[in-house]
């Protein structure tokens, strides 16, 4: 096969005269004459010239848009406008046809939405030519930056059993046949036959009967509709089974239904507690974690000998049996009915969410790392910022401290922009006129100030600001969009979750330069993140910091991570994150802990402020959303 040459080197060649062989796409055939031919190195089309009456008018007639062709012939200075040479083509081959009558992709313009559906062939287009080389460019550029700062570049898992963000939109992986998933239904079943024959056994034996039927005859006569319960049955041995919704009522009604004390604490420790889950030795059934982590060690506060310890008895008259564990024959869809010790992994497992925690593991002995890999989201939105699959940079620093982490994350963006400019001035020309053009159709009241170049040098010109959340609050709380609720969202003080329009104001009204956000309110972000001492007025806040650009938002999350494994396991605590779970994370706070920091770079946001775009599903090749997992 001959050697081809690259039809950006050849538009930049100096010389002339000399035989190439060109392969690439008709974008255009004009005249029966000229080729406008094209190969992804460039958006510029390189003309060829055609002598069609030597040519094969059966060669000719294969020459469509689409068409993928070889041609070699002389390389020469165009006589035409718009290109400097151009090739004489000598011979002509055909590599594959395109059917004029169905291509899709025809020498007009395209909306952005049809070219979605057409995504394979969207590569094609000067568009997305453009933004994918771009796309090239920052990911390279990623990798330069750290390793010129002799960063590791760690693997961390795509499957993981932890969800570092708590959200719980996370996307399950099993090898489960999906229409045979193997449930704990016979164990649950002797579980709870096993459970409600002890604890009547109980009842009769500790003469608790009058007490047991004065409870049951009042919940019966509560009025299910008026307190909003939904009472699944009260026949199973005279025991009422409800879901959480009726457990918090009943919590709330303790004196309506005059429950005793005795009660009362069994409740709490029911709802507190009341997972199935750990084996018991003895009877060979699963029982609930609350009698074998409670029960036994507070048996002697209720005076019961101890032949009634766990493996005999329920220390209690009564029991709120969670619905959960019995709706619907215990539903597929509900993770604590299936039995993951037949699975692959012999847990359950998911997509990860982010590398940051496993991330965090290879900081603590190779002080600088950083990942760059894809994570996943099962968050059910079609907004034009979400994605079910994207990728994240995200780097682990020992060592360093909040401000560390903030020179770091602002130094990386610099330096990608920089490189974006300078390799790729083509393609951002061209997607800088695209959104000019795209402006221009827009009310002048929402038209942008800076043009795409213009924003992206004003990246790179300008100190990032620096401020606080309770400063950053302050200037929202004052602004006017705010007093006159122009903010969709308004801000009313100190707590609120900032949203997009907030971030933005900030960036592009009030600083008018990229902006740091740090420290935090605690309650609104992730357990991971270090406490600081509270304010003058007791507030509570973490290291966090936040890089906000215009016309994105937030870019860049971050936080100098809790080492103190006090701090870290009251915070998890409070939380409700399972410590058990994450006991490998807990380690590195207990064996060499040292001040660490880290943040995350949403590529894909990178790439939409790069480029200009305004959807992000338009700056990865094959979006993953809601409903829509094609090609």
């Amino acid at each position: 096969m001959s050697q081809r040459t690259k039809i950006k080197a050849l538009l930049q060649s100096q010389e002339t005269g000399i035989d190439v062989t060109v392969k690439g796409w008709v974008r255009a055939f004009r005249s029966n004459r000229f080729i406008a031919l094209n190969d992804g190195s460039t958006n510029s089309n390189l003309q060829v010239v055609v002598d069609f009456e030597k040519e094969d008018p059966a060669v000719l007639k294969r020459i469509t848009v689409g068409a993928a062709v070889a041609i070699t012939g002389k390389l020469v200075p165009s006589l035409g406008q718009g290109q400097s040479v151009e090739v004489t083509a000598e011979t002509i081959e055909i590599l594959g046809d395109s059917d004029p009558e169905k291509y899709p992709l025809q020498p007009k313009k395209h909306s952005l939405e049809f070219l979605r559906e057409i995504a394979h062939l969207r590569f094609r287009t000067s568009t997305f030519g453009a933004i994918f080389r771009v796309r090239n460019t920052l990911a390279f550029a990623v990798h330069q930056f750290f390793q010129e700062k002799g960063f590791v570049y760690l693997h961390t898992p795509v499957i993981t059993a932890s969800d570092a963000e708590g959200a719980g939109e996370t996307f399950h992986v099993t090898n489960f046949d999906l229409g045979k998933v193997p449930l704990k239904s016979e164990k649950f079943e002797a579980a709870k036959e096993l459970y409600f024959n002890k604890l009547i056994t109980f009842v009769k034996e500790h003469n608790l009967l009058n007490e047991y039927k004065e409870i049951d005859s009042i919940l019966k006569a509560l009025n299910p509709e008026m307190l909003g319960l939904e009472v699944s049955k009260i026949d199973f041995k005279g025991l009422i089974v409800a879901d959480e919704h009726t457990l918090d009522i009943l919590a709330d009604n303790f004196e309506l239904v005059r429950l005793s004390p005795l009660i009362k604490k069994f409740y709490l420790s029911v709802k507190r507690n009341g997972f199935w889950g750990v084996p018991n030795a003895k009877d060979g059934v699963y029982l609930p974690n609350w009698l074998l982590e409670s029960v036994n060690k507070n048996i002697s506060k209720y005076k019961l000998t101890r032949e009634y310890t766990l493996s005999d008895y329920p220390h209690l008259g009564f029991c709120f049996y969670n619905i959960r564990f019995v709706r619907k024959e215990l539903r597929v869809s509900k993770s604590s009915h299936v039995d993951y010790t037949q699975d692959f992994f012999g847990r359950a497992t998911n997509l990860t969410v982010s590398g940051q925690l496993e991330g965090e593991l290879g900081a603590m002995a190779l002080s600088d790392i950083y990942t760059f890999g894809p994570t996943f989201r099962a968050e059910n939105s079609n907004t034009t910022r979400h994605l079910a699959e994207f990728w994240m940079i995200e780097p682990e620093m020992a060592f360093y401290d909040l401000h560390d982490n903030m020179d770091l994350a602002e130094g990386l963006l610099k330096y990608v922009i920089k490189v974006a400019l300078e390799k790729n001035s083509e393609d951002l020309e061209f997607l800088n006129q695209r959104l000019a053009d795209e402006e221009k159709q827009k009310p002048q009241n929402e038209r942008s100030e800076l043009s795409l170049l213009d924003k992206l040098q004003f990246c790179l010109d300008n100190d990032f600001e620096r401020l606080t959340y309770t400063e950053a609050i302050e200037i929202l709380r004052e602004s006017t969009p705010n007093k006159k609720k122009k903010f969709q969202y308004r801000v009313e003080g100190w707590g609120t979750d900032l949203q997009s329009e907030h971030e933005r104001y900030l960036v592009e009204k009030h600083f008018k330069k990229p902006v740091i956000l740090t420290d935090y309110p605690k309650e609104i972000k992730a357990f991971y993140m270090r406490q600081n001492e509270p304010d003058a007025q007791g507030r509570e806040t973490v290291r966090a910091m936040d890089i906000l650009f215009p016309g994105i938002g937030e870019i860049v999350g971050g936080s100098q991570r809790e080492e103190r494994l006090d701090r870290l396991e009251k915070r998890m605590d409070e939380m409700g994150i399972p410590k058990e779970e994450l006991w490998w994370y807990l380690d590195t706070r207990r064996f060499g802990a040292c001040p660490h920091a880290g943040f995350g770079l949403g590529f894909e946001r990178l790439v939409l402020f790069v480029t200009g775009m305004g959807n992000i599903r338009d700056v990865i090749p094959f979006p993953r959303f809601p409903k829509n997992a094609e090609f």
